[in-house]
């Protein structure tokens, strides 16, 4: 039965995802106020000890594969965690994790005792609590709401995940300039909420896996799923490689100071930007969900991606440049909403984890590994270069990738395929022809 009442389509009517959407946003808030610093820090450090553009640019790649590494070795084992034990459980040990980072990076700015060493260990560590906060609070989402409204919760959760994004880099930048411990001070703060609300998120269903299937097994399982079903592939790898190789936020710190010269407030201006659009993006569908021609709209919103990627990587323009990453922003999310929609619908609810572990796996490629992608090339060519090279490279895989995976081209409504798909068809769409 579908009621279409604005009401009974609100899954903030529902106590849990209340508490569950409370603790994403202010976790968002502090994760992205911590490192817009953390990258801020590693810069100005780098470049006031003599380093060059190019080398300093290379220190923030070293940040993105610290942060890359723990996930990728991890993650795996993440999603099979997110699966076996209470989620809500495994998502609150990740908020405490990270706001330990918080206070340590406190404490060491408060003493002006900030190193390159600290921050690689905190960027170390906050990979580690990433790896299992991803897969825990995706796979749990699906089981706060009714499935007819999660297209509805998804569109919810990316707003407090992009306010998170607008607002967080604005609690880092502003300040920052007021004393610079304290964008650490308030993560602290916003990731204590964050437990709080967590661990107010009453009890949930969560199916059982299958014992008779060793953990490594389980693991397989759940990659042999993705692999097989061309949808959820073609959809985790069109992002993967699209935002790995248009991925600029890593040298926003080379814009702000040595480009276009705007300081730790500009800084917080260009991280906010992209955050703004995607906000707007997000809060759009939650009003009016998508529901014709996800597939093909999904490949667009990627290469508008791509091709405001490249225009912002030759701006001198302070206005151009942050037009240019309210538009990224705005195609990104229009990308995520389609994407994850078709995941989480596309996928039965025992192997939600280990397939969101995969998801993020490759979110994670593409933007801590992208972010050591983009910072490295960026050491070789230059920063401008290796962002335009990066859009080019995201509308060209937005060309293969539609050839590829012709089912990506032809997908025209988020309905979830049935049991014969489910085993490893392709699902069924729609007929298209003339």
């Amino acid at each position: 039965m579908n009621d279409t009442s604005p009401d009974q389509q609100s899954p903030l009517r529902i106590p849990n995802f209340r508490a569950y959407w409370i603790s994403r946003l202010s976790m968002t808030l502090g994760q992205y106020a911590m490192m817009l610093i953390i990258g801020w820090q590693t810069y100005n450090i780098a470049r006031e000890g003599g380093m060059s553009v190019a080398e300093a640019s290379g220190q923030l790649a070293i940040i993105g594969l610290l942060q890359f590494a723990p996930l990728f070795a991890l993650t795996p084992f993440s999603g099979l965690a997110a699966d076996r034990f209470n989620r809500r459980m495994l998502g609150l040990l990740t908020v405490v994790l990270q706001l330990f980072c918080a206070v340590a990076l406190a404490i060491y700015t408060w003493h002006d005792a900030m190193t390159l060493p600290v921050l690689y260990v905190v960027a170390i560590v906050l990979g580690i609590a990433r790896a299992f906060a991803g897969p825990a609070f995706s796979a749990l989402a699906p089981n706060l709401v009714p499935k007819e409204i999660l297209p509805n919760a998804i569109a919810l959760s990316s707003i407090a995940w992009q306010v998170g994004m607008i607002v967080g880099p604005a609690i880092g930048g502003y300040f920052y300039v007021i004393a610079p411990f304290l964008p650490y001070a308030v993560t602290a703060g916003l990731l204590a909420l964050s437990g709080v609300a967590v661990a107010m998120i009453g009890a949930v269903p969560q199916p059982a896996l299958r014992k008779d299937v060793r953990p490594i097994g389980q693991i397989i399982d759940g990659l042999n799923y993705v692999r097989h079903n061309k949808m959820v592939l073609g959809a985790i790898t069109l992002d993967l490689f699209a935002v790995f190789l248009a991925g600029a936020t890593a040298l926003f710190p080379v814009y702000a100071r040595d480009i276009l010269e705007v300081g730790a407030t500009g800084l917080s201006q260009l991280a906010m930007a992209p955050a703004v659009g995607a906000a707007l993006t997000a809060l759009w569908f939650s009003f009016r969900p998508l529901k014709t021609n996800v597939g093909p709209k999904m490949l667009w919103s990627v290469a508008v991606f791509g091709v405001a990627t490249i225009v912002f990587g030759i701006s001198t323009s302070m206005p151009l440049s942050l037009a240019m990453l309210f538009i990224v922003g705005a195609a990104d999310m229009f990308s995520v909403y389609i994407r994850q929609s078709l995941i989480q619908l596309h996928t039965p609810d025992e192997k939600r984890g280990r397939v969101s572990s995969v998801s993020q796996l490759t979110i994670s490629a593409s933007n801590e590994f992208g972010d050591f992608f983009s910072g490295s090339l960026a050491f070789l060519i230059g920063p401008v270069a290796a962002v335009v090279t990066g859009g080019i490279g995201a509308v060209l895989t937005v060309a293969l990738w539609s050839r590829v995976f012709p089912v990506l081209r032809t997908t025209k409504t988020f309905e979830p395929p049935d049991e014969v798909a489910l085993a490893g068809h392709e699902p069924k769409q729609e007929d298209t022809s003339p």
